[in-house]
């Protein structure tokens, strides 16, 4: 068993994955693995960091896959005993103009962005090793989104006591009210990017809660943050973020830390 570092990105082949990837290569003081659903993509981005100079690893991850994802939990428990670092940062989102039916948008866009974040969480966060650091990548659209919803769901969402199974449910409601055409009705923004990031965000709020009632002496620390917006393969055109900037910072982050971003969801 290795005693090295290691971190983890999830859908890190392009965008911003692959400049946190690039930064941790230049600054992490251990492995850093570049994750990909498709392993000739995940192969291609490392061969362009390497002829950049830096040594990514690669392994393959699909995070919509339950065995994709434990079978990278076995490989690092197996490998380093652990794990330092984990970027959630995978995620879909369909085209602005996309003429998918929205239910169909609904749960494909939550089967990954939220669901498949929370498996990830599953596998992977009782790995974490400590004074490890996990940050799940979130969106200022879930601020927006949550605006969208009615008084009821923003008061469940903004709950310091919501449980996970409770934000669970929460988000297959909204998928089944999408099927059946009331989700206006019942009280839900018509975006599902939106409503998948508000479970990101909350989700995240869980999670560190946890952390610090069960493992307070580890000292991991657990985030959520909103890069900025990207003219990429999600075709959001708003501006173009400096994906050089991203840094990786062990004790302080350009990410608000999840009692922050308590403070979005007054």
């Amino acid at each position: 068993m290795s005693n090295v570092q290691v971190a983890v990105v999830t859908g890190s082949n392009k965008g911003i994955g692959l400049a946190i990837v690039r930064a941790l290569c230049k600054q992490f003081p251990g492995d850093v693995y570049l994750t990909s659903r498709d392993p000739g993509r995940g192969q291609a981005a490392v061969a362009q960091l390497q002829q950049e100079g830096l040594r990514p690893l690669f392994h393959q991850l699909d995070i919509d896959d339950l065995q994709s994802i434990r079978a990278l939990r076995d490989f690092l428990k197996e490998k380093y005993g652990g794990l330092n670092v984990l970027v959630n940062n995978a995620g879909i989102a369909f085209k602005v103009h996309d003429t998918t039916p929205f239910a169909v948008q609904a749960e494909v866009t939550l089967k990954t962005n939220f669901f498949g974040t929370r498996n990830v969480c599953t596998e992977l966060l009782p790995l974490m090793k400590p004074y490890g650091r996990v940050v799940n990548v979130s969106s200022m659209v879930s601020s927006s989104a949550l605006g969208g919803c009615s008084q009821e769901l923003q008061q469940k969402f903004r709950s310091d006591t919501i449980t996970e199974e409770e934000l669970v449910q929460l988000m297959t409601k909204f998928v089944e009210d999408t099927k059946k055409s009331v989700h206006e009705k019942e009280g839900w923004p018509n975006t599902a990017y939106g409503v998948s990031k508000i479970g990101v965000t909350v989700l995240s709020r869980i999670q560190a809660r946890l952390l610090n009632e069960e493992r307070k002496g580890d000292h991991i620390l657990l985030n959520a943050c909103c890069p900025g917006w990207l003219s990429l393969w999600l075709e959001f055109v708003m501006s173009a973020l400096d994906t050089e900037r991203i840094n990786y910072r062990p004790d302080t982050t350009k990410c608000s830390s999840v009692p922050l971003l308590h403070s979005q969801f007054p």
